[in-house]
């Protein structure tokens, strides 16, 4: 298995909950994060490794990256193990997992590439790279069984992991917050090239909100302490090291929970907090290069996962050049105090939640289970 990422991590670890009862000897290893090695599973390189994002920067660590790939697909060439799982980061998995399907071994991709938002053209190249897709959308089943590539669609492990009605109380009790407190979560990222190109936006957001109303209270959880070194570096740097900000370790659910409104980088994040049912401003920078070929990529109006499934604006999406400081600022600002916004908001979230539930352990460990048996008959 390889997950690429923190969101990755806690998909792979929903998918291992529900297979290591079934596989309890079995070695299971290769990419990935905590999650994961809760249930056995060895990472045989850091997680943070290939964790970069945009055409250009993904350049800059292309050597590192590719020697990673190379070895980890020698050593299961060797190996063939009885099936490769490929958890979302695409643009590592896909390649490897081309090389491995052509060597007989059995492909599993679990989260499709977003063909439905970028780079349509890969859906030959995943006919090409999975014996059988993994889907957490419910519109993705259909795309990827026309295209004649096997597809389950098992649910987002997200929508059980999150409450239907989060406790906003416990939460706020957890970061020793006031119950009645007028609370902001800011997440940036957890990618470091994310804290590059939206840090100081999102924290000067912040500032100007704190000028505006200084009983604001603005919640920052990272990553990890690679990721809050960095992001108190870009602070000292921009001069806003003295902007009053809660920064935490992790607990990125509790911050979300205990928001009134929330400024987050484009990802998985953004779905998380719409399943939190919180009002937020979707925002995403990088570099500028990047933006300028992949903003002509797209061939739907909406980036934000939210949006996505809601076929619709529901929340401001600001990117690139959009995302000022006194945009980002003005955005939240509406989504604080707009009471009609809010009741509206969270009965979408409410319905894309009941949308995305399913018990995705047992889902997609039955579909691990059928792909290996089904190749096991055939060999």
């Amino acid at each position: 298995m390889v997950a690429g990422e923190t969101s990755g991590d806690l998909l792979a670890g929903r998918l291992l909950s529900g297979l290591r009862p079934q596989l309890p000897q079995a070695r299971i290893h290769g990419i990935g994060g905590p999650r994961m090695a809760e249930y056995g599973f060895v990472s045989d390189w850091p997680m943070d490794k290939l964790a970069v994002r945009g055409l250009f920067e993904v350049l800059a660590h292309y050597r590192e990256i590719k020697g990673i790939q190379n070895a980890l697909r020698d050593k299961l060439l060797i190996e063939k193990p009885a099936v490769f799982i490929g958890v979302d980061a695409p643009d590592f998995n896909l390649g490897l997992e081309r090389q491995l399907k052509n060597a007989g071994i059995p492909t599993m991709h679990f989260i499709g590439p977003s063909i439905w938002a970028w780079r349509g053209g890969r859906i030959k190249k995943i006919s090409e790279a999975v014996s059988h897709m993994l889907v957490v959308f419910p519109f993705e089943e259909a795309i990827y069984r026309e295209a004649g590539i096997p597809a389950t669609y098992v649910g987002h492990p997200l929508a059980e992991v999150i409450p239907m009605e989060p406790d906003v109380a416990a939460a706020r009790q957890t970061l020793g917050l006031a119950p009645n407190a007028a609370v902001i979560a800011v997440l940036p990222g957890s990618r470091m090239s994310e804290l590059k190109y939206n840090t100081v936006a999102f924290i000067t957001a912040a500032k100007l909100l704190a000028q505006r109303d200084p009983s604001l209270c603005f919640i920052v959880p990272m990553a990890g302490e690679r990721q809050r070194r960095y992001f108190t570096e870009l602070l000292a740097q921009a001069g806003l090291q003295d902007v009053p900000l809660k920064v935490i370790d992790g607990q990125s659910h509790v911050a979300m929970a205990c928001a009134d409104a929330v400024l987050v980088a484009s990802g998985t994040a953004s779905l998380e907090v719409a399943l939190f049912k919180k009002p937020m401003v979707i925002a995403y920078k990088m570099m500028p290069a990047s933006w300028h070929v992949m903003r002509h990529m797209a061939y739907q109006p909406w980036i934000g996962l939210p949006n996505i499934l809601a076929r619709d604006f529901i929340v401001p999406e600001l990117l690139q050049d959009a995302a000022t400081p006194q945009a980002l600022a003005e955005a939240l600002w509406t989504q604080l105090h707009d009471a009609q916004k809010q009741s509206s908001l969270r009965q979408r979230f409410t319905d894309i939640h009941h949308s995305l539930l399913r018990n995705t352990a047992k889902e997609s460990a039955q579909a691990v289970m059928k792909l290996i048996e089904s190749s096991g008959k055939k060999s």
